[in-house]
């Protein structure tokens, strides 16, 4: 089955928030992430790097903030394809379904930041227009939150609940080594 990594939103304004304290699950993700580009780079496959633009100049991920940039150990590499988003998911108003499905994609698997956030909706969208999705447990992370009602949930809990909704669900949920252990 044809295969396409995707990268999602790992920029330095998440970097800046973990500098700053932020409470975040998985320390691991980005390791795995980066062994998961490593992979895919010698064998090949399709990578697409997915980055977040915001729209508003006072947004961390706003182009031209520093924010917006690329953690270094995710730079795209050569002819790596990169899609600017301005929304949740990845394929809200880009060209990545037409990419995927131009390049004969059947499988996308997902990595990236955060997991509650842009890359469950990616996740989610995948599997909705059709395609296997694995989601790589150990290369996304989620940060601490308290929600309407006041109640604070861990980073751990949040990463948690975001795997048990998804697997089965929209797809597979696999640690790096599983999906390595198949690429």
């Amino acid at each position: 089955m044809k295969t396409a990594l995707l990268v999602i939103d790992v920029q330095m304004a998440l970097a800046h928030e973990d500098a700053a304290g932020a409470v975040r699950s998985c320390p691991e993700a980005s390791e795995n992430i980066a062994r998961l580009l490593s992979q895919f780079r010698a064998s090949g496959d399709k990578i697409i790097h997915v980055h977040h633009h915001g729209t508003d100049a006072n947004d961390p991920f706003y182009p031209d903030a520093p924010g917006a940039a690329v953690q270094p150990f995710a730079a795209p590499q050569n002819d790596e394809q990169v899609i600017i988003k301005h929304v949740s998911s990845a394929f809200g108003g880009t060209t990545l379904l037409s990419d995927l499905r131009g390049a004969g994609i059947e499988r996308v698997i997902i990595s990236g930041a955060t997991a509650n956030h842009c890359a469950e909706s990616a996740a989610r969208s995948a599997s909705s227009l059709g395609f296997d999705m694995v989601y790589a447990s150990d290369a996304v992370w989620a940060y601490e939150a308290t929600g309407p009602d006041g109640v604070t949930h861990s980073a751990e809990q949040i990463h948690s609940v975001t795997l048990a909704n998804l697997h089965g669900e929209f797809g597979a949920v696999q640690s790096t080594d599983e999906i390595l252990a198949t690429a």
